[in-house]
């Protein structure tokens, strides 16, 4: 009920001064019962406020005491994740410079193959110079061996 209807009811209280109404055995008049009903609402409301005040100096006094608790276990969870955090960022960088080792060290057996396969190729050439020289060789000595005999 909204101000302006308990403003209309209580002026038509007041204008029908004495309209009797049948409560039990009693006969009460309407704007007596407005009145008890207001006096009720305030002291309800009374209560109300002082219930409401109490709870919150009741919450207020123990959200000290239960956020303390609260508060240590963030503050360990905290350091706990920043140190997790900080062994995460060591193991990256030491697996960074694994790679960069492990991709100096492929660089340098690639570089060491290439050197190999090349000294390998010129070794050939030189062998099969080497056994073309000694097949002529060989033909020249049989040539003249065939020639002395002869």
């Amino acid at each position: 009920m909204n101000q302006a209807d308990s403003e209309y009811i209580w002026a038509s209280a007041v204008s029908c001064e004495k309209l009797p109404v049948v409560c039990g055995n009693d006969m009460l008049c309407f704007a007596e019962l407005w009145i008890s009903l207001e006096e009720h609402q305030d002291a309800l409301e009374l209560i109300m406020s002082k219930y409401r005040k109490q709870m919150l100096q009741l919450l207020q006094g123990r959200k000290g005491e239960d956020a303390e608790p609260v508060l240590k276990v963030h503050q360990a969870n905290s350091l706990e994740i920043e140190s997790q955090i900080d062994r995460i960022c060591e193991m990256g960088k030491l697996m960074r410079k694994a790679i960069q080792v492990d991709d100096n060290q492929f660089f340098e057996v690639q570089e060491k193959l290439a050197q190999l396969e090349l000294e390998n190729k010129e070794l050939r050439e030189l062998l099969s110079i080497s056994k073309e020289s000694f097949d002529v060789g060989r033909e020249d000595l049989l040539d003249c061996e065939a020639w002395v005999t002869k």
